[in-house]
This record gives structure tokens, sequence and C-alpha cells, in this order.
């Protein structure tokens, strides 16, 4: 007889205990960091290359790639992506998180960069840079190179981070 008042006692403090929604949850998604706007690509379907945070001006970006440019990533440390790669930038404001003491989240988006890597008419490569901000993202600069300078030499140059 105890244990079935003591089961029904458990029963009901369950049932008390699911029946009010929690009011401190409010969502479980950083609505803040969605990448929305006029894209060519949608980089947060492909995968990450490496991730940086810079302290100073308080960002987090990653680096993503289409699947040509994760290939190639993963298995070479030279920075000459084959032609069909792409290779992404998502820069984002840092924020404490608010479910997490001492985390930090992505916050608002600051831009996205694109680099595509083009076959060139000698057989080599053309480099398209391409920068979106703003909110929503919009076109910003686009430059084609057949050497790759400051911004897209900076995304060429970071090191695939190593994964199991």
């Amino acid at each position: 007889m105890k244990a079935i008042q003591v089961l029904a006692a458990a029963l009901l403090l369950i049932l008390i205990g699911c029946s009010e929604p929690n009011a401190r949850v409010t969502t479980r998604f950083n609505r803040d960091a969605e990448v929305s706007g006029e894209l060519p690509y949608n980089p947060l379907q492909w995968e990450v290359i490496a991730s940086t945070l810079n302290h100073n001006d308080h960002t987090l970006a990653t680096v993503l790639g289409n699947d040509r440019a994760i290939a190639y990533a993963r298995k070479n440390a030279s920075h000459e992506y084959p032609p069909g790669s792409v290779v992404s930038v998502i820069t984002w404001s840092q924020e404490g998180d608010p479910r997490w003491f001492g985390g930090n989240i992505p916050g608002n988006v600051g831009s996205v960069e694109f680099l595509e890597v083009q076959s060139g008419p000698d057989r080599g490569a053309t480099y398209l840079y391409t920068m979106y901000g703003g909110s929503p993202l919009r076109k910003l600069v686009s430059m084609e190179e057949k050497f790759p300078t400051g911004r897209a030499a900076y995304i060429l140059g970071q090191r695939a981070a190593v994964m199991p």
C-alpha cells in the first residue's frame, strides 16, 4: 500500500511539474545569428574549415567551404584551392550566452564574404571576392582578381582545423 502511495505522489509531482510552462525559457534558437538576405549560397549548409575569435573588436568568425573546398582543405596544407571551390567567412558580433555563465555566442551578423575559385583562361585560377553586409544582407563589394590580395588572400590563408 505504501508503495502505491509513493508512486501516486511521484506521478502527481511529475504532472504538476509538466503542466505549467517554464516562463524563463523563451526560445532555444539564436535568431540574431541567422544569415538572411540576397546571398548566392547558404554557407550555413557547408562544413567548417576554421573559426576565429577577435577579442579586440568582440567578433567571432567561421570559415566554411563547399564540398570541393572541404575536400581540398582536409588533404592539403597549401592554399591553392581548385576551381569550383567556394570559401565563405561569416562574421558575427560576440555576446554573452544568457544560458551559460562565461560562454559566448554569435550575435548579429556583421558580414558574409565569399571567395569563389574559378577557371581562368590560361588554365590558371581567377578569384571572385564578394562581401555582403547590412541587415538584411546585401552586396557591398565584388571584385575579380588573377592573384588574390587583401581580404581574399587572408581567406585563402586560413588553415583548416584538424578534424578527427
